[in-house]
């Protein structure tokens, strides 16, 4: 039998998907202006304002839940969740912003040697893939799924470490040193908040506080 709180915490899943949405394209704008010759700054910023507005919209919202129907734990466990989760999503938006920045003042790294444009792109890739499986589990709540996130969230510290690596090896010039480090480190940071989202559905799904970094 449905319950009345049961559609205010639909109303909040319907928020949250349409964030994850944006935040991918926001990440995915961001980077390929990394590669190509294009402005995408004013594009990545508008999302990027729009996740916020919609992050403060479902804390304002889980608040109102609270208030009005007093729910027990299992409901108390999902708004919690997805205030945090409301969170993150918006934190995607402002790192593809952060990266676009970088690509409006260094002109991204498309005229870099071609070692970093295949990193850097394989790091996107990786990125991208956490972002979608993040909004996948949170449509199902599936937390199987979530814990998938794990693998791939190790391999994109790791590549973000064999960069900085690389790159005290060899010579670069200034521009594709500073851009390809910050575009990187905003990769590193979003694939942290995608892993963070995927703990978040595991712990609405069983109730269990996990670390999968």
């Amino acid at each position: 039998m449905s319950r009345i709180i049961d559609s205010g915490l639909e109303e909040l899943s319907a928020i949250l998907h349409k964030m994850g949405e944006l935040g991918y394209r926001a990440v995915l704008t961001a980077l390929t202006e990394c590669f190509e010759d294009k402005e995408a700054y004013n594009e990545v910023r508008e999302i990027s304002d729009i996740l916020v507005s919609m992050a403060y919209h479902v804390e304002d919202k889980a608040f109102e839940l609270i208030a009005r129907f007093q729910p027990v734990a299992s409901d108390l466990r999902t708004i919690k969740s997805y205030m945090k989760i409301a969170y993150d999503f918006a934190r995607f938006g402002r790192y593809a912003l952060d990266m676009s920045y970088t690509n409006q003042k260094f002109g991204g790294i498309r005229n870099c040697e071609t070692w970093m444009i295949s990193h850097v792109k394989e790091m996107g890739e990786k990125t991208l893939k956490m972002i979608s499986l993040s909004i996948a589990s949170l449509r199902s709540h599936n937390s199987q799924l979530a814990e998938k996130v794990a693998q791939t969230e190790r391999e994109i510290d790791k590549m973000y470490f064999d960069l900085l690596d690389k790159l005290i090896k060899r010579a670069a010039t200034t521009k594709c040193t500073v851009s390809s480090v910050l575009i990187v480190r905003y990769l590193e940071r979003i694939a942290d908040h995608a892993t963070y989202i995927c703990e978040s559905i595991i712990y609405i799904a069983t109730g269990q506080k996990v670390i999968l970094r």
